[in-house]
């Protein structure tokens, strides 16, 4: 073995966390190496170029308002313009009926009161119903995570409409599984924080770029201000060598730091942390969930919109890719339909899942059927998220690991956020001010309450 690469803080994993915490570190003075064993960053959140379609693809990742750190993130590395904003959520019935939510005059928590009140999705006793749940997050959301939404939806007496047209799009939507696999805790968070907080929150953007290329100029970044970013470097194995420092063996390379910080999903970090001595994180109570999404060119424009949350149906979402990058009429449609916790379509064939898909979209899209589908192709992101099932905080390691000098960030780890974009880049920054010896010396100021709430939320 040739002689060790010596660094202050190496950080195994180029996903959001470990951009995050190399960024902050290197921003800070220190020499960091960041190890990812894919050609591409992102981790996750990724996009590729399909080997028969010669299309780039990916799994649609968004971000809101309320996520300050990665925003803070995207405007250090430049690429704040590449994201997209609305300021209005519609909602489709089949057959096309609209139910827009946006933003009107009145002060928060009632700033969506106006177009909620309109949105015929929804009767008036689906409506009260609502309105009486959203009370209890006005001033934030449970601190303890042991009961389910499914509980949740049956204490608080919502109606059936009311599951199927609002509660279910948003929560099953928003982390990734269904009302019995959700804790209250983190489907209040996400009332909060995108529709009660401020308008500023809940405003919805869409990266106007495949993912890789949005989050590239992020690497970058680390790299212009003196982080090393190496990729196809898969981490073989950690330990600790008789100085205290770490060695981690890359294909056959050692690498040495005083800090280590394990930014993978959790099951690579099970791997690595699995022949240390004493190790003791469970890791069994985490479950992965699946995301299917189904890509689609068409030889022309056949919505009309940039994206909307698709009613009674198995598609969550449609969004039009190619009217979001602002494509040239000549250059046809994208589209890109999103089917969250996708457990059911893991057992089912690419044709099977594409026919459903399609039958499904007519509902909503009739002028697709005078539209000549050019391409198609159907991803599965069986790992894509993992469930905050109820009574996980408790077995969410904090970054601070049992080993001196060895640290943990991962939107699976501590965050009081659940699997986002947004608590990705929470951990690999809190894992950066531990390493210092300052927990919070990196984190962005939350958004700011507005209207009423800046009374009302804690």
């Amino acid at each position: 073995m040739s002689d060790a690469v010596q660094s202050d803080v190496i950080v195994v994993g180029g996903g959001l966390a470990g951009m995050a915490a190399a960024v902050a570190l290197a921003e800070d003075g220190a020499n960091v190496s960041l190890l990812e064993r894919r050609p591409e960053i992102g981790g996750r959140a990724y996009s590729y170029l399909h080997p028969t379609l010669e299309e780039t693809v990916d799994s649609q990742h968004v971000v809101l308002g309320c996520c300050t750190n990665l925003l803070d993130l995207c405007a250090k590395a430049g690429t704040s313009e590449a994201i997209r904003w609305y300021d209005e959520l519609v909602f489709l019935e089949p057959g096309g009926r609209r139910s827009l939510m946006k933003s009107g005059l009145l002060p928060a928590p009632s700033h969506q009161t106006i177009s909620f009140l309109r949105a015929p999705m929804l009767g008036v006793r689906d409506k009260l119903g609502i309105a009486t749940g959203l009370m209890e997050f006005l001033r934030g959301y449970p601190a303890d995570d042991t009961e389910s939404f499914a509980t949740w939806l049956k204490r608080t007496r919502q109606t059936d409409r009311a599951i199927r047209h609002f509660w279910e799009p948003v929560v099953v939507g928003a982390l990734n599984d269904g009302f019995e696999r959700c804790s209250t805790k983190y489907a209040g968070k996400v009332f909060h924080e995108s529709f009660l907080r401020s308008p500023e929150g809940g405003r919805l953007g869409i990266p106007s770029a495949p993912l890789s290329e949005f989050l590239s100029p992020i690497a970058e970044h680390a790299t212009q201000i003196g982080a090393t970013v190496k990729r196809k470097s898969g981490v073989e194995r950690i330990e600790q060598a008789g100085d205290g420092q770490w060695r981690v063996i890359v294909d056959g390379e050692e690498h040495r730091a005083a800090s280590v910080i394990l930014a993978t999903n959790f099951k690579e970090a099970q791997r690595l942390l699995h022949d240390l001595p004493g190790a003791a994180l469970d890791f069994d109570p985490f479950v992965a969930a699946p995301i299917t999404t189904i890509h689609l060119w068409y030889d022309r424009d056949v919505t009309a919109l940039d994206h909307a949350v698709l009613l009674d149906t198995r598609i969550q979402w449609v969004f039009a890719k190619s009217r979001i990058r602002r494509w040239k009429a000549e250059q046809g449609s994208y589209l890109e339909l999103v089917i969250s916790a996708s457990w059911p379509e893991l057992q089912l064939g690419r044709q099977e899942i594409l026919a459903s898909a399609l039958r499904e979209l007519e509902l909503f899209f009739p002028s697709i059927r005078g539209a000549k589908l050019l391409k198609s192709a159907v991803l599965k992101e069986a790992r894509a998220t993992y469930s905050v099932t109820p009574g996980l905080d408790r077995f969410r390691p904090k970054q601070q690991t049992q080993y001196p000098g060895l640290y943990l960030a991962g939107d699976w780890t501590a965050t009081e956020w659940p699997s986002t974009m947004e608590g990705a880049v929470r951990s690999g920054r809190l894992a950066a001010g531990t390493v210092v010896e300052k927990t919070n010396r990196f984190m962005a100021a939350e958004a700011p309450a507005a209207g009423l709430m800046r009374w009302l939320s804690h």
